[in-house]
């Protein structure tokens, strides 16, 4: 005689059913691939993510993460040491790695430039060359937000190096500098650039808008991508494979419903308080820019681009060896 389901499950006890469930738990959590990935420091555009993963934790099926702390500008120096499997990186960052030995690749997407130029709202400044000769505060020259302001301020005849005194840390050392006075600006990321214009400081200038302008290239800046060491990578391609589609689908989740950042259980992993009414109403419209989804010929294209602009400019002083940007097949 056939026994129907929970004819079957009241002849097996709970014993049995408890080791059955136990089996499949098990069978989940085998399929689950170790990474160890970066939680994003306070007041970066990772923040989001992290919220958004908080709240729809099903995006990290597949991967069982080891979280480890870090800003930006030390988690290159983590990827290069292994202490993180993988993480973000751009393509400068890449190609001056290159130059020092090592041997990196990009897979997937990540993050669009946000660097945004800052001044206090009474300040007599209005673009960054007004600010020759002043204090300025902004992330690690490790980081590709430096790398990237350096690069488009010099194709506006500006050198980062000689014509700035600049003050490096995080971004909450940073934001703490400028509301001290103790720099006239900042070159700032989101959504610690949002936070200071709903207090009512002013944004000059914005990276990708510099770049934009200068090259007349409209198409996304790529900040950083997925990255590894190519030997991790090569290793352990379904486990990257997984990380990439994780960022892809935070981003996608947040593209589809920007106003979920007004969510408590996200905008609090971003650093903000139900009281930051005016940063809520304005992160919406400026963080979607921010967050791509593409990794295509398109995105490469640009990749290529930014290689050959820092070239011309002196910034890197050559092209990796070998490509340094993957995509998995369909």
């Amino acid at each position: 005689m056939l026994l129907g389901r929970r004819a079957m499950v009241g002849h097996m006890g709970l014993g049995a059913v408890s080791l059955m469930l136990g089996a499949r738990s098990a069978s989940a959590q085998a399929s689950r691939l170790p990474v160890r990935l970066s939680r994003s420091g306070p007041g970066t555009a990772g923040t989001l993510r992290d919220g958004v993963n908080a709240k729809y934790p099903e995006v990290l099926d597949g991967l069982d993460v080891t979280w480890v702390d870090g800003d930006p500008g030390q988690l290159q120096f983590f990827i290069l040491s292994g202490a993180l499997s993988c993480g973000p990186f751009g393509a400068l960052g890449v190609a001056e790695a290159a130059q020092k030995g090592a041997d990196l690749v990009l897979f997937g997407p990540s993050l669009n430039n946000h660097g945004s130029w800052v001044v206090r709202a009474d300040s007599p400044y209005h673009e960054p060359r007004d600010l020759r000769g002043k204090r300025i505060a902004t992330q690690l020259p490790t980081s590709d937000t430096y790398r990237h302001a350096r690069m488009a301020a010099a194709l506006h005849k500006l050198d980062l190096r000689k014509d700035f005194e600049f003050v490096f840390g995080p971004p909450i050392a940073n934001i703490a500098l400028f509301r001290r006075g103790d720099v006239d600006a900042i070159i700032s990321i989101e959504p610690t650039t949002t936070r200071l214009i709903a207090e009512g400081h002013r944004e000059i200038a914005t990276v990708a808008g510099m770049w934009r302008s200068a090259t007349g290239d409209a198409a996304p800046l790529s900040l950083v991508s997925s990255a590894s060491s190519r030997k991790w990578f090569e290793g352990n391609r379904e486990t990257a494979r997984r990380v990439a589609e994780l960022a892809r689908r935070g981003n996608r989740i947040f593209l589809d419903n920007p106003e979920i950042v007004r969510d408590p259980v996200v905008y609090e992993l971003m650093g903000f308080r139900a009281t930051d009414t005016e940063a809520l109403r304005l992160l919406p419209s400026r963080l979607p820019r921010i967050y791509p989804t593409e990794w295509n010929k398109s995105v490469f294209e640009g990749l290529e681009r930014q290689i050959d602009v820092a070239l011309d400019l002196g910034i890197i002083e050559k092209r990796p060896s070998r490509a340094f940007y993957e995509q998995f097949e369909s």
